[in-house]
Order: C-alpha cells, then sequence, then structure tokens
C-alpha cells in the first residue's frame, strides 16, 4: 500500500510541474503580447536573438550537459575498480550510463551548434573564384517578320 500511495504522489507532483510550467508559458506569452513583443513560434531558441546575431543556446547547453555528463563519469568510475578480478574491464559497468548518456548528449548538441553555425557570419559565401558570365543565347527571329 505504501509503494502505491508513494508512486501516486510521484505521478501528481509531475502532473502538477508540467500544469504549473504550462500556466507560466502562458503567463509570459500574455506578458509579451501586452508590451507588444513575440515569442519564438516553437518556444524554443530560435535561429538569432532579436538583433541579426546567431543564437548560441545549443552551445551553451551542450557545454552544461556535456560538462555534467564527465563529472558524473568520472565520480562513477571508481565504482567499478573497487570489484576484483576482470568482471568490468577498465571498471567500466552498466552503471557508467548515467555519465555518459548526458556526456554525449551535450557532445551531439554541441556538434549540430557547429554543424548549423559554423563559420557563418551573415553574410552569404563568396564564391573561391570569380563567376564568368553566361553567353546571352542569340535573339528569337518572330514568325511575323519572316
Amino acid at each position: 500500500m505504501e509503494i502505491v500511495l508513494g508512486v501516486s504522489l510521484f505521478f501528481f507532483l509531475l502532473f502538477a510541474f508540467i500544469v504549473a510550467m504550462r500556466y507560466i508559458s502562458y503567463r509570459e506569452t500574455i506578458y509579451l503580447a501586452e508590451k507588444g513583443l513575440l515569442k519564438s513560434k516553437n518556444g524554443g531558441p530560435s535561429e538569432s536573438n532579436g538583433n541579426g546575431k546567431p543564437s548560441y543556446a545549443l552551445l551553451r547547453w551542450g557545454i552544461i550537459i556535456a560538462g555534467l555528463g564527465l563529472a558524473i563519469t568520472i565520480g562513477l568510475w571508481p565504482l567499478g575498480l573497487t570489484f576484483r578480478g576482470d568482471a568490468f574491464p577498465l571498471g567500466l559497468g552498466p552503471w557508467m550510463l548515467f555519465g555518459f548518456i548526458p556526456l554525449f548528449f551535450g557532445l551531439a548538441l554541441v556538434l549540430v551548434h557547429i554543424l548549423t553555425h559554423g563559420e557563418s557570419s551573415g553574410q552569404p559565401a563568396r564564391p573561391a573564384e570569380p563567376l564568368t558570365p553566361l553567353e546571352t543565347p542569340a535573339p528569337l527571329k518572330d514568325e511575323e517578320s519572316k
């Protein structure tokens, strides 16, 4: 009975948290609308931060999550070294997933930032060599002029 009560309380708190976050997002949208501002369509990080410069939200979150995953990985590694024998090579056991998952998720966010933003400075890329003008075709003769 205690387990059922605990699981029910967990899901109730989870649901309450989701409802509270939706309400806060709604209030934020209303406040911005009153000021004459718009929220991004998807509610997440946009391509630019409003002044024409690219957003670095993916890079920031990628570094934070990768750093957290690295810290957890380093913290859990000695747990595998405490076992005797060759049960876990290099001390890597299944508990290491708690560190590897955020580590590689953060690295993926950094990679997405690098691939999508690259070295773009907001200006179109220039070709390496100047383009030669295309030859203009000869004008077509009209049937009336025959």
